[in-house]
């Protein structure tokens, strides 16, 4: 069993932890456990309970109601919310209960069906982002295991190289970027993200993959001058010093352009060299790709 935080379940299912707390005292459907220290801890099945709540409460139903309903009425009425950005929020929320779940199958079942259904792109960002970023905090923080985010990593890399695989531009547009992760980042899913949608594009990319060391990266660009260096953080090494790395960039190729995405870039608050711009959001790498063109 996992054992959440309140704060996990206010970064999952998007409601203010004040709000979880009023609830936990007003309702019944939610009844932590505490700590020896009285911290409040909750259980796979409250964290399943508190993202379908949240999901019918975002589309119009009263916390007063659903607390009388029973989990399976309560499931029967996500399935029948009729918005298209309910139905993103019902499939993100059952791939982070087969998570929890370690359902492995359902997983790639739902994926799969949403491929078919909605093609590759649409599950990219309607779906495994979204998903990704509201797990990484998790990952992050290391309230999911190890073995929790290899199986659901791996599945959903998969379905990424696939997608790369098979992406075919009609147009070929004249500019190369080179996609790598610094050393102590082994998270590649955000970045081969960024190499579907360039290579969608017909941006001509190289992929160096994860922990690239800057030495490295400084000989390859010099050996095939990209017109940008893309890296997306999500979860680097305890040791990893941010400012130095940016500075490092700069100092290796002041005339190269660094784009860099991924959470650190949200919190980032000091003086960012020239030549590093930061993608702080989905949209913001989206519309960096769409520049290109």
């Amino acid at each position: 069993m996992n054992a959440f935080t309140i704060k996990d379940l206010e970064n999952l299912s998007g409601i203010k932890a004040h709000t979880i707390r009023i609830w936990e005292q007003r309702y019944n459907f939610l009844k932590p456990q505490r700590t020896n220290t009285n911290i409040r801890y909750y259980s796979n099945e409250e964290l399943k309970t508190i993202l379908n709540v949240a999901l019918l409460n975002k589309y119009g139903f009263k916390i007063s109601h659903l607390d009388k309903m029973m989990p399976a009425d309560i499931l029967d009425k996500i399935y029948l919310l009729s918005q298209s950005q309910a139905q993103y929020d019902r499939v993100i929320n059952d791939l982070v209960t087969c998570m929890v779940d370690l359902d492995i199958d359902k997983l790639e079942e739902i994926l799969d069906d949403y491929i078919i259904g909605r093609g590759m792109e649409k599950t990219i960002t309607q779906v495994i982002f979204p998903f990704l970023e509201k797990i990484g905090i998790l990952w992050a923080t290391s309230h999911i295991t190890p073995a929790q985010e290899h199986l659901v990593s791996n599945v959903v890399r998969q379905k990424l190289l696939v997608g790369i695989e098979r992406s075919k531009s009609v147009v070929k547009l004249d500019k190369s970027l080179l996609l790598f992760l610094p050393e102590g980042e082994h998270h590649e899913l955000g970045l081969l993200f960024m190499y579907y949608l360039l290579k969608n594009k017909g941006v001509r990319v190289w992929y160096l993959g994860s922990n690239v060391p800057v030495k490295d990266l400084d000989f390859i660009i010099k050996a095939k001058k990209p017109d940008a260096v893309y890296a997306h953080l999500t979860s680097v090494a305890n040791n990893f010093n941010f400012e130095k790395f940016l500075n490092r960039l700069h100092q290796i190729a002041p005339a190269t352009p660094f784009v860099v995405s991924g959470i650190l870039t949200q919190t980032y608050k000091k003086p960012v060299p020239v030549n590093v711009h930061f993608k702080t959001s989905l949209q913001d790498a989206i519309e960096y790709t769409l520049s290109l063109s």
